[in-house]
């Protein structure tokens, strides 16, 4: 394996850990505001959240160009602090891992939060717990497999992003370069044998994760008893 694949491999694993990071507070308020809470809008929370689970990653991916791109007002104002634009840099690669796996690990949460048992909440709030000490002494304690096999999910889906990763951040050696957009160039530039090395390195990463989440998912408290 050549320097260059293992730069490749460095900058996924980087890309899909702090995506998984980035997203793990985010979603643990959006599920927990799903299924805990009365809040009227609740229907369209969930679907803005699940909506880049059905969009086409290069939809996904414009729409951060959009946003993160130095003509946009969050582009403009980032690039007036720090002189520095997002799009086409490798923190554009983590915000597309994000928003692209976001949904599953929402989806993951929601079931988990939904596996704990109620009557332990109620008994809680009766004796005068609020919904913070519910939540960190009774939820999250009970959906914390449930949230680790989320996050394996989300991991799994961050490491094979593609369509999103090139709009937003292109295909730049040793900056954006992550393994699915890697194999797509040494198959178009006729390298079958890095491709295959990383293809063969995608398939171990794939089975491990789902193996471990698979484990979660099947002894955990992610299932109902």
């Amino acid at each position: 394996m050549s320097v260059s694949e293992l730069e490749i491999i460095i900058i996924s694993l980087r890309s899909s850990l702090l995506a998984i990071f980035l997203i793990l507070p985010i979603g643990i308020i959006v599920s927990w505001i799903i299924t805990k809470t009365n809040f009227k809008l609740n229907f369209l929370l969930e679907l803005i959240s699940s909506l880049p689970l059905a969009l086409p990653p290069v939809v996904t991916g414009y729409f951060l160009l959009w946003i993160l791109g130095s003509n946009s007002f969050i582009g403009k104002y980032i690039e007036s602090l720090f002189n520095y634009n997002l799009s086409f840099t490798w923190i554009a690669t983590v915000f597309a891992a994000a928003i692209v796996s976001f949904p599953l690990v929402v989806r993951s949460f929601i079931v988990a939060f939904q596996s704990a048992d109620p009557e332990l909440e109620k008994c809680a709030r009766g004796l005068g717990a609020n919904n913070l000490k519910i939540f960190i002494s009774i939820t999250l304690p009970l959906s914390l497999k449930g949230i680790m096999a989320g996050l394996l999910l989300g991991f799994g889906r961050a490491f094979s992003e593609f369509g999103a990763t090139i709009v937003v951040a292109g295909n730049i050696p040793g900056e954006t370069s992550t393994i699915p957009l890697a194999i797509y160039t040494n198959i178009i530039v006729g390298d079958p044998g890095s491709a295959t090395r990383l293809i063969i390195i995608s398939i171990v990463i794939a089975i491990i994760t789902l193996g471990i989440h698979n484990n979660l998912s099947r002894f955990g408290s992610y299932r109902k008893a």
